[in-house]
């Protein structure tokens, strides 16, 4: 079949068409959007620059917060700047770049998750062989897989919508472009597409998730052999890692495992999960980690 992309150009429906709502829209998420950056700027920086936080989750969460910020950036500034814009016009080439980062970082964040997950396992239930098992080389071997199985990811969902023919209408009623609301203005049957982009993106989202719950089951069943003041510890960094798992996963799969079809809520979910949860992350993991608060209370308020 002969493709036919006489469309060059899509224009985003965004969150609202009214425009004292517009306003509104511009200045909650340019809070939020900023709020989002601090927050996950200064884990990095703290993370970097403090001698306490060296092991390998602290780690991983150096690079959890890094996708966190770029995660959201890939959607949030677009949305604040077409708040003003009375055309949200968006070229054929930035929505598919924008496909492309959002689910590079989204799968990124999905994989750093796994490998945190993994990190907690072996810390709790095998404590003996910890620093064996998660040795600076295994560490970094890991985000390297999680890097390239981002990328291998991205480029599968976007080279799926790039077989889309756009003839007809190009407004996406969504705030990013993304790939369910693509697959609606495509002038053909994408049955068979729509199927490979769940098997890509909600597989990995489901798999992910039930292999995270997996993990956390045989983690709180271990706890059971710990001490009283080592279970409370670990309760506590298990705590942090189930809400956010629960935070970023479920909106996930609810978005990318089910057929193409359009719900009121859908674009709330991705706020949620594209400019909410990489705002909450950071503060869940400050709240709730106790070591996190000392490195950056020794890092940023005690410095002369």
């Amino acid at each position: 079949m002969e493709l036919n992309n006489s469309v060059t150009e899509f224009i985003l429906f965004g969150l609202t068409q009214n425009v004292a709502k517009e306003k509104i829209v511009f200045v909650v998420f340019l809070f939020l959007y900023l709020a989002t950056l601090l927050a996950n700027s200064l884990i990095v920086l703290t993370i970097k620059y403090s001698r306490m936080l060296e092991s390998p989750m602290y780690f991983f969460l150096f690079y959890l917060s890094f996708a966190d910020a770029c995660f959201a950036t890939t959607t949030a500034p677009r949305l604040i700047i077409d708040s003003l814009s009375r055309k949200k016009i968006i070229s054929y080439n930035e929505c598919m770049t924008q496909v492309f980062a959002a689910h590079f970082f989204g799968c990124m964040e999905i994989f750093v998750l796994v490998i945190m997950s993994f990190d907690r396992y072996v810390a709790i239930c095998k404590p003996l062989r910890y620093t064996t098992i998660m040795s600076q080389r295994v560490c970094g071997a890991l985000l390297n897989l999680a890097w390239v199985g981002s990328c291998i990811h991205s480029s599968l969902q976007v080279s799926l919508v790039m077989k889309l023919p756009f003839c007809g209408p190009n407004v996406i009623d969504h705030y990013f472009c993304d790939v369910q609301p693509l697959l609606k203005l495509a002038c053909m049957d994408t049955y068979a597409i729509n199927l490979r982009i769940v098997f890509n993106s909600g597989a990995i989202c489901m798999v992910s998730f039930i292999v995270l719950i997996i993990s956390y089951i045989f983690i709180l069943y271990s706890l059971s052999n710990k001490s009283a003041a080592g279970r409370k510890k670990a309760l506590s960094t298990c705590t942090s890692h189930i809400t956010v798992v629960i935070l970023f996963f479920v909106p996930c799969i609810f978005t990318y495992t089910r057929p193409p079809l359009t719900f009121q809520v859908d674009k709330m979910v991705a706020v949620f999960y594209t400019i909410g949860t990489p705002l909450l992350n950071p503060l869940i993991y400050t709240l709730r980690n106790a070591d996190i608060k000392k490195a950056m209370k020794k890092l940023w308020c005690n410095q002369q």
